[in-house]
């Protein structure tokens, strides 16, 4: 399936606020001061390591925010696997401005192929299975969209965007609704609309019984063994969508993935994946 790229409208928002925070109130006084006006340049954006893209729109519009002129040739697209020394995309224009975008254009790649480097890696540990990985709503402030897109470009899917997009009893609402998986669950049935599913979270098999009793769309599987895991597929027998989750690594996902659940939910895709390494090298000075 082909990656559907993010609309301009919901990643120029966030590429304007790092550009702002990054020029301060005097914009960049050191190539102002150490490059002539009329210098221009060739430069390469390429990756250190192995890993998979996502984020050349960011990229690209961090540097076409700061100058128009400069002109961006793409030699891989977003969810392609490089090799450590690919060339990415071949920068040309004023050099000033070049060097003034280059810092967010490398944050904004790096992190989010980071983040799909990694969901690469468990997406292909499962690939065998029926599984699939997808993130969670630990994502960082403002980059919501961003990185769950980089999911994706991964070979990921996501879970929920917003908490208007479905309910997801967990713990601490089943604990401050009375202790009792019955009463939140029907609760949820009385209040939601007849257009949104109903996921709850269990720890124990006691409570998946209690939830399926009470037909709910999604499970959410915490922190169980793979035998535990195994039996709660079972009980479910494709009546809900199971989804694991806790802890999980890709060297543990796809013996998680064996016991037959549908997604496999890991948080810190998204909130601590490192930054695949990507470097601007300089090529030529332009006449």
């Amino acid at each position: 399936m082909q990656l559907a790229p993010l609309p301009r409208l919901l990643i120029e928002p966030a590429v304007r606020r790092a550009l702002e925070e990054d020029l301060g109130l005097a914009g960049d006084i050191t190539a102002n001061a150490v490059i002539p006006d009329d210098h221009r340049s060739t430069v390469v954006m390429a990756s250190r390591k192995d890993g998979v893209i996502a984020g050349l729109d960011a990229a690209a519009l961090a540097f076409q925010l700061i100058d128009p002129q400069i002109v961006i040739s793409r030699h891989v697209q977003d969810g392609q696997p490089v090799g450590a020394g690919s060339v990415i995309a071949t920068i040309t224009g004023p050099s000033r401005s070049i060097l003034t975008g280059e810092r967010t254009a490398l944050n904004f790649l790096g992190h989010l192929s980071g983040i799909a480097s990694v969901t690469g890696a468990i997406a292909a540990a499962i690939a065998s299975t029926n599984a699939s990985i997808v993130c969670t709503r630990k994502t960082t402030p403002g980059l919501r969209a961003l990185e769950k897109y980089a999911v994706k470009a991964g070979g990921g899917g996501n879970h929920r965007f917003s908490l208007a997009d479905a309910v997801l009893i967990k713990d601490n609402h089943i604990a401050i609704a009375g202790g009792d998986i019955t009463t939140a669950i029907r609760r949820a049935k009385e209040n939601a609309g007849h257009m949104v599913k109903i996921e709850v979270e269990v720890d124990t098999l006691e409570q998946l019984q209690v939830a399926m009793n009470e037909g709910v769309d999604a499970v959410l599987l915490d922190n169980m063994t793979p035998d535990m895991l195994t039996k709660a597929v079972a009980i479910v027998a494709g009546r809900a969508v199971t989804e694991a989750s806790g802890g999980i690594t890709p060297e543990t996902a796809a013996r998680i993935a064996d016991t037959g659940v549908d997604l496999i939910s890991v948080g810190w895709l998204t909130h601590s994946a490192p930054v695949l390494d990507i470097g601007l090298d300089y090529q030529a000075h332009l006449s």
